[in-house]
C-alpha cells in the first residue's frame, strides 16, 4: 500500500475554536468537511490530547475559519504547535464572540461557520465532532496588523 495516496487528496487549512466559560481555544486543522445539506452540518477532526478537542466535547459548540491561501506561517504555528494551555493565542490575533459564543478567528478569514455539536464520533486517537451550522458568513481579506 502507498500511503502517499492521501497526499492527493484535496483538503484547506482552518482555525477551528471553541469557548467553555472562560476558556478559549483553538487549533490548526485540515479536516474539515460538509456533512448533509438540509440541515446543513460540518464535521471536523480533533486529536483528543488536544486542548480543543476538550474545551468542544464539554461547550457542545465550534468554530471554523477557513483561512487564506497565504495566511502566515506564523500564524498557522501559533495555532498549529502551541497549546492552548500554555500560551495565550488569542491574545495576538483579532476574533470574535459568535452566535454560539464560541470565538470566531478573523486574522486571513475568507469565510466561518458556527455549529452545536449534534454528534461525536471516537477514531482511535481523534474524535470527529459533527455539527449543525447555526451561523456561517463571507469575509473579506483582513490582515492582523
Amino acid at each position: 500500500m502507498n500511503i502517499k495516496a492521501l497526499f492527493k487528496l484535496g483538503y484547506g487549512v482552518y482555525v477551528v475554536t471553541s469557548k467553555k466559560g472562560d476558556r478559549i481555544n483553538g487549533q490548526i486543522a485540515n479536516t474539515v468537511f460538509q456533512v448533509t445539506a438540509e440541515p446543513p452540518q460540518i464535521a471536523i477532526s480533533c486529536h483528543k490530547d488536544n486542548t480543543s478537542a476538550k474545551v468542544i466535547e464539554q461547550s457542545k459548540v465550534f468554530s471554523i475559519s477557513v483561512l487564506e491561501k497565504d495566511t502566515d506561517a506564523g500564524l498557522i504555528g501559533l495555532f498549529g504547535y502551541q497549546s492552548g494551555n500554555e500560551e495565550a493565542k488569542f491574545d495576538r490575533v483579532n476574533y470574535k464572540i459568535g452566535e454560539t459564543k464560541a470565538p470566531v478567528f478573523l486574522d486571513h478569514t475568507t469565510a466561518y461557520l458556527e455549529a452545536e455539536v449534534v454528534k461525536n464520533v471516537d477514531v482511535g486517537t481523534h474524535t470527529i465532532f459533527i455539527g449543525k451550522i447555526v451561523a456561517a458568513e463571507l469575509l473579506m481579506k483582513i490582515h492582523a496588523p
